[in-house]
């Protein structure tokens, strides 16, 4: 007799971990376009879990952990790439013209310290985002009737530069990367401020929930994939990287904290749908019914004005179960908050998702079959004598 595997148990974070990884990635500027020093970063801490991985040519990390079925696999997807901007313009008052990288307001960039990165890699110059009207003392109420976009703004660089040419002598060109920085805090109360919690919040979760499996050594039913993708602000995505072995792929992003949403900072949020469309019935359902099973905090949230890594495995046309894990953040894209209680359980909620069997084990494994042994009938119970005569809800 096949011995039965041990239930799941709720795995014990580590915390300083988890918050050591969280502000290392956010001191690391990585615009979608410019990622290689986050993913090395990442690979380094991937190599001190013990998980091989390898990098695609367009700079993905694929690991992956082991477990007892090979014949199929699940992943999990985070992102490193961050919102940003690129130089679009050498102003002739020694100033930058620049365009976002990733979907942002300017409204939340103005006052953002920004490094500008040339082809110089010895060489980073700092400077502010600022509204070109930007003194009180000259342009008085003019300062706030002044329109909102990215063409009401402009970088003010810190070097003795009055005109363009003087901007072409440090080395700056059209093209180059305008990183906001970070500026992490943690407060003592547990909140964490910064730039770019999206998605490096999530990157820090997966790898100290990683970290939990690995180091407890609890049983994994099914060979893991941790697949990091460094374009999902700009829409690719989790496009490549997922075969077609993959039945399952959750990916962990943040969640909306705002009026009308019901995610929290302090809790896991299983999103059952985004602007591209509902999430896989079963396995969204599976995972939140895992949360309240061992007392993890959790809510469900539906968003509208949001994509994540999943939209592009979709959209390339992936055969696998989808599902969306967040953590809260307050004014996401903008002045962000999240709170270190939150990360902590979505840490110890993919701790528990690595220890269970597919939500259809032996359905999922294969991809398709017969229609009598589709898993369907779980959800929706069709009447075996056919439909009913007359108009539905009439007897």
């Amino acid at each position: 007799m096949v011995p039965r595997p041990p239930p799941p148990r709720r795995l014990g974070i580590d915390r300083e971990y988890l918050e050591t990884v969280l502000v290392e990635l956010l001191e690391i500027p990585s615009p979608s376009g410019r990622t290689d020093h986050v993913m090395q970063y990442v690979g380094e801490r991937l190599e001190g879990l013990g998980l091989p991985f390898s990098i695609t040519r367009r700079g993905a990390i694929i690991a992956s952990l082991d477990g007892d079925r090979d014949d199929v696999d699940r992943t999990l997807v985070v992102h490193t790439d961050t919102i940003g901007c690129m130089v679009r313009g050498l102003k002739e008052n020694g100033r930058l013209a620049v365009r976002p990288i990733g979907t942002h307001s300017a409204r939340f960039s103005e006052g953002a310290q920004v490094r500008i990165f040339t082809d110089d890699l010895d060489q980073v110059i700092t400077g502010t985002i600022l509204a070109l009207k930007a003194s009180g003392h000259r342009y008085n109420d003019e300062v706030d009737s002044q329109g909102v976009g990215w063409d009401h703004v402009e970088v003010r660089v810190d070097e003795s530069v009055e005109d363009a040419a003087g901007l072409r002598s440090l080395g700056i060109d059209v093209g180059d990367f305008v990183a906001l920085i970070s500026t992490p805090l943690i407060t003592p109360s547990g909140f964490v401020k910064a730039r770019h919690l999206d998605d490096k919040a999530g990157v820090a979760a997966v790898l100290a929930g990683v970290k939990a499996v690995v180091e407890t050594g609890v049983h994994v039913p099914v060979n893991a994939h941790l697949l990091i993708t460094c374009t999902e602000e700009v829409g690719h995505g989790a496009s490549h990287g997922v075969d077609s072995r993959v039945a399952e792929i959750v990916s962990v992003d943040t969640a909306v904290v705002a009026p009308e949403q019901q995610s929290r900072e302090d809790a896991v949020c299983v999103a059952m749908a985004d602007g591209v469309g509902p999430f896989d019935y079963h396995l969204s359902r599976r995972i939140a019914a895992l949360a309240s099973e061992h007392g993890v905090p959790c809510v469900r949230d539906v968003f509208v004005h949001y994509r994540s890594d999943l939209a592009a495995t979709l959209e390339s046309g992936a055969d696998t179960r989808t599902a969306l894990l967040g953590f809260g953040v307050d004014a996401t894209h903008g002045h962000e908050r999240t709170h270190m209680g939150g990360l902590v359980h979505l840490a110890e909620l993919i701790g528990l998702y690595l220890q269970t069997d597919l939500v259809f084990p032996e359905w999922d494994a294969g991809g398709r079959g017969e229609l009598e042994d589709f898993p369907s009938l779980a959800v929706q119970p069709a009447n075996e004598e056919g439909p009913r005569d007359g108009p539905i809800g009439v007897d």
